[in-house]
């Protein structure tokens, strides 16, 4: 196929991160998002119906262990063969062909021995490889569609709700399954269990039809015009269930569509172009994948040494477990857009470290019973999952958009092959040895690289959050677009640059690098007739928390400066907030008190400050 060529100029990526959250977007979050829940269930059937399968199909312990590491080197291998693909062929043709891919396999897992045919573990061992084969590479897939289509002042909050949804199919496991393997025979519970799997990826399949391809993805490759038509209809079907007219962003890219990227372009923008952001990406990626796999993969074992807790039991436990796993990237979400990467990822990080140490030692000590052992990992996890989280969020929008996919994969393998492996054999290990001494060993070394993590962000980590992608990282199209305008005004004998190459410096305009800051906020934006976020900036630079809600807070002060005062739902509702995006109305009500713009006046209610009425020319009302 041809090398595309030619250098497009288009404001697409600004229009994406402009739109006002709607319905489309929740499409979007529940069709791919969902997948994480697939992961969670997988994983912990799998690890609650060892018995069964050795009871059922006669499987030995050791076939029953080795199938998890199958699972592992399936998604492994997955992730790295459709993250190429990802970034060669697009986002949806691969998120619907790793869904179909799991489907197929874990419906197999679910018919093992079933006809009778004989070779049941080699039937089950595929059937496993094919589950996280589909698996591995929708981690790819999905994170590069999700931080392409979301925008830009939200991504971080949506992307470690996503990823912290593997816990949400932990959880559901941990429960149904307790329900499926204690009241069903024991021959039927674990099918229908890894059944329900097919079943739900089965109406995600559904769902996700109706997910376009990202408008990002088809710029660099050739594609403007279908780009541009994707782009329109997600703004004509925003713009239905808001009801309002759309602003036209100002800020504008250049690049050059071409078609794929070689692996040694892959390897020089990571290792020569980005180093930094490498070591940054390996050290998260490494040290929450190794926490994880080595405390999670070894609960039970935890339990029935330690504690005597019987193996039928240990599902118990794992439920307040998945729960506070899920809770903490949920709650702590928001305060990664808005307090920043900078903070919350080195902050999540060293907290669970040390927090590890403590419960590490409090055991040695025999301090903790089963319950205070457990609430202390509840407690540990709900910081470190929202860790784990941002190391994915991290990679995924750290790197250019031409190689995001491949990044994505390439560190997820290192990541699980390091801690889903190394990890769960060196603690089972000092597990076994049943010394409490040894085990606060692992504890340690794990708290240990969970902290270095956490300070190696805080030192070479960069501020990404309310930025747009091309502003964090300019797409590798960008910077050949440069080149061959510039090769073309040599050719030329010019020594200026084209005509129309450069937009003027006003508020908004950013050049074709995609570097620049947003536009600064609007003084008084229109609140009557109020028409939504199209009357807000759109920040696409580092830029403080205060400037990233300007328009939001002003709106909020307009509104209450002209039609009086209010309570929190009453003033939702007056602003029409839930266009803005999670977290966002609470964020901007939160400043306008803090700065004293905004006022409580009792019975719950919240008025403007005497100096915004005066300022609104409503000072007598």
């Amino acid at each position: 196929m041809a090398e595309v060529t030619d250098v497009v100029r288009t404001r697409i990526p600004a229009r994406m991160d402009r739109l006002p959250w709607s319905r489309w977007h929740w499409l979007v979050v529940f069709s791919l998002g969902t997948v994480w829940v697939l992961d969670g269930l997988e994983v912990t059937i799998k690890g609650a119906v060892g018995a069964q399968l050795r009871e059922t199909i006669g499987f030995s312990t050791v076939q029953v262990a080795g199938s998890a590491s199958i699972y592992i080197f399936g998604a492994i291998s997955g992730a790295l063969f459709w993250g190429f693909l990802t970034d060669k062929f697009g986002r949806k043709k691969l998120f619907m062909a790793t869904l179909a891919v799991y489907m197929v396999g874990v419906v197999a897992t679910s018919f093992t021995g079933a006809f009778g045919l004989g070779y049941e573990f080699q039937w089950f061992a595929v059937a496993r490889f094919l589950t996280g084969f589909g698996i591995g590479g929708e981690y790819a897939a999905i994170n590069s569609a999700i931080d392409e289509l979301m925008p830009a002042r939200v991504r971080g909050r949506i992307a470690l709700a996503i990823n912290g949804s593997y816990w949400l199919g932990a959880l559901f496991a941990a429960s149904l399954g307790y329900l499926y393997l204690t009241s069903l025979p024991s021959g039927l519970g674990w099918r229908i269990a890894f059944g329900t799997g097919g079943l739900l990826a089965f109406g995600i399949l559904l769902l996700r039809m109706y997910v376009p391809e990202s408008p990002r993805w088809l710029l660099t490759h050739g594609r403007a015009d279908e780009a541009e038509r994707v782009t329109r209809e997600i703004e004509e079907d925003v713009q239905e269930h808001v009801d309002e007219p759309l602003s036209e962003p100002e800020d504008e890219m250049t690049l050059r569509q071409r078609r794929s990227v070689g692996f040694v372009e892959i390897a020089k923008t990571v290792f020569v172009v980005y180093p930094r952001r490498a070591v940054v990406g390996f050290s998260l990626m490494g040290a929450q994948a190794f926490l994880y796999n080595a405390i999670f993969f070894t609960y039970g074992l935890m339990l029935t040494t330690f504690y005597d807790v019987s193996a039928s039991s240990v599902g118990l436990y794992l439920i307040p477990f998945a729960a506070g796993n899920f809770l903490g990237p949920l709650l702590l979400g928001p305060l990664f857009d808005s307090w920043g990467r900078r903070l919350m990822i080195p902050g999540t990080f060293v907290l669970s470290g040390l927090l590890t140490v403590l419960v590490g030692w409090l055991f040695a000590a025999e301090v903790l019973g089963v319950l205070l052992l457990t609430a202390g990992w509840v407690v540990i996890f709900f910081f470190a999952s929202a860790a784990a989280s941002a190391g994915y969020l991290t990679v995924s929008e750290t790197f250019p958009m031409e190689i995001r996919a491949m990044v994505i994969a390439f560190f997820y393998s290192v990541a699980t092959a390091i801690g889903g492996i190394l990890g769960p054999i060196f603690f089972g290990n000092l597990i076994a040895s049943e010394t409490r001494s040894r085990v606060l060993t692992g504890y340690l070394i794990a708290a240990g690289v969970m902290i270095i993590a956490g300070l190696v962000h805080r030192f070479l980590g960069i501020a990404a959050e309310k930025r747009s992608l091309e502003g964090v990282a300019a797409p590798l199209s960008v910077e050949e677009a440069r080149e061959q305008e510039k090769e073309g005004q040599q050719a030329e004998g010019e020594r200026k640059e084209p005509e129309g190459a450069r937009e003027p410096a006003a508020a908004g305009a950013r050049p074709s690098g995609g570097r620049a800051a947003g536009p600064a906020p609007p003084t008084g934006p229109p609140y009557r007739p109020y028409r939504g976020y199209s009357a807000l900036p759109m920040v696409l630079g580092p830029v403080g928390t205060d400037r990233e809600i300007a328009g939001e807070l002003e709106i909020l002060v307009r509104a209450l400066a002209e039609d009086g005062p209010a309570t929190r739902s009453e003033l939702q509702r007056r602003v029409r907030s839930r266009f803005w995006g999670p977290g966002r109305f609470r964020q901007a009500l939160r400043a306008g008190l803090a700065e004293g713009r905004i006022v409580r006046s009792g019975r719950g209610r919240v008025e403007a400050a005497a100096s915004e009425l005066e300022r609104y020319g409503t000072g007598g009302r």
